[in-house]
């Protein structure tokens, strides 16, 4: 099978990890018999460098004609880097919203995963999560109260502020049978997360997620508030398989979720479209401080790889390929400097690609 990737190597460790992320997908195509082919376009810092703009038209074109996109990361240090004395418009992180306005990217996929080898990097107690845990976070992102109508201002004398929750049956569609999609691939549950107690737009959603999952007879669906739901993730986060909630829930939980999982150089994410396309980054930042040294922590862009993999191509079988190869070599006991701990190897970002990739 022949897949077009665009590949956004992107500012400060980007380019690194991307390479790392390259070099394991190269493998898996070599041992399954497909073929990759690479188109690289700017985006971010490098690009407004070049181009005077964080994302051109002609990239976004390119991303659009490609079958995924492939991101490191962008930006630099917001105290010193030039880049930040733009307007906002024109600043690294510009790009990112504009790409994924562009190419309709309102499905927010980030997996939570502590994995065994590295449950000492975890704040919760041992006996919570000794056989570690594996959930994913599907966060609708362009709707909701981050999107609706908003306005300051003076009524009776005081200074008020208004912020708009809205969501239509369409947008809550889309996302749940994205999320039942997912549920599909993985140990097929869902937990709709909601706070329809209270908001009309939480009753809306429990009652479109309910018609859903009359399609997906093999999903296993609860309910669950918001606030339990965030309180069960401390609790008993392998409860947990598909967690499928609205657009600021799903940013407070996933941040929840990343920081009981121990390491952001862990951490993958996707974006997806109503196709098969996406986009896939690490969810760390840019890390500049560490650019170039070869320091960084390639495994979260290499997983996110392997779910570009899994939910743009359908190769499951390549996915968990990668997926096992990150497995075997934490096993083997060597780490990146992030994720060390006493007794273990440390090394560095190309060494940690070519272990995976050895092991494809």
């Amino acid at each position: 099978m022949e897949k077009k990737i665009t590949v956004i190597r992107g500012d400060g460790i980007g380019p690194e990890i991307v390479t790392e992320a390259i070099k394991v997908l190269d493998k898996t195509a070599e041992k399954f018999g497909h073929k990759f082919e690479y188109t690289d376009i700017l985006m971010g810092g490098c690009s407004i460098d070049a181009c005077g703009v964080p994302l051109t038209d002609e990239a976004v074109a390119t991303a659009k004609a490609a079958d995924a996109v492939l991101l490191g990361a962008i930006g630099g240090n917001t105290s010193t880097s030039p880049w930040y004395k733009l307007e906002p418009k024109l600043r690294p992180e510009a790009g990112l919203l504009k790409i994924r306005k562009e190419l309709g990217l309102f499905a927010n996929l980030r997996p939570a995963v502590l994995y065994s080898q590295l449950k000492d990097a975890c704040p919760l107690r041992e006996d919570i999560v000794e056989n570690g845990f594996d959930m994913m976070i599907m966060r609708e992102l362009t709707g909701g109260l981050y999107f609706g109508d908003r306005k300051t201002e003076v009524r009776d004398g005081l200074e008020t502020a208004v912020d708009t929750l809205v969501y239509n049956e369409n947008e809550i569609r889309r996302i749940a049978i994205k999320g039942f999609d997912i549920a599909m691939k993985r140990r097929k549950k869902v937990t709709s997360v909601d706070k329809a107690n209270v908001l009309d737009s939480s009753r809306l959603w429990r009652k479109i997620v309910n018609e859903v999952a009359k399609d997906y007879p093999e999903v296993e669906l609860e309910h669950m508030l918001v606030d339990n739901c965030a309180m069960q993730l401390v609790r008993d986060p392998a409860q947990f398989d598909v967690v499928l909630t609205e657009n600021m829930f799903g940013d407070i939980l996933s941040d929840e979720a990343a920081m009981v999982s121990g390491s952001l150089g862990m951490l993958a994410s996707a974006s997806l479209n109503d196709t098969k396309f996406g986009l896939y980054e690490p969810s760390h930042g840019s890390a500049p401080d560490i650019a170039g040294q070869d320091k960084a922590n390639p495994i979260a862009t290499i997983i996110s790889a392997a779910m570009m993999l899994r939910y743009s191509f359908d190769m499951d079988k390549e996915a968990d390929a990668i997926e096992a190869a990150v497995s075997k070599v934490l096993d083997e006991g060597y780490r990146t400097g992030d994720i060390s701990s006493e007794g273990c190897t440390i090394v560095g970002c190309r060494k940690m690609g070519d272990l995976i990739a050895e092991r494809i």
